[in-house]
């Protein structure tokens, strides 16, 4: 098993971890009642997605 040489300075972890944020969750704008929702989501108010109704308004909302 391959063990390190020397102890890895926090810098340079730091520089490896650089990336491992966690990034905001888009939200958009539903084009019918312009409520906001998430991307490729169907909209909880409306039930629309990709300009089709895809569920009831009711439905929509309690599937959430």
């Amino acid at each position: 098993m391959a063990v390190p040489k020397k102890r890895t300075p926090p810098s340079k972890q730091g520089t490896r971890r650089s990336h491992h944020h966690v990034e905001p969750a888009q939200i958009m704008r539903c084009s019918q009642c312009r409520s906001p929702r998430a991307n490729h989501r169907i909209c909880p108010t409306c039930g629309m997605y990709n300009g089709r109704q895809v569920m009831g308004p009711a439905a929509g909302a309690a599937a959430r």
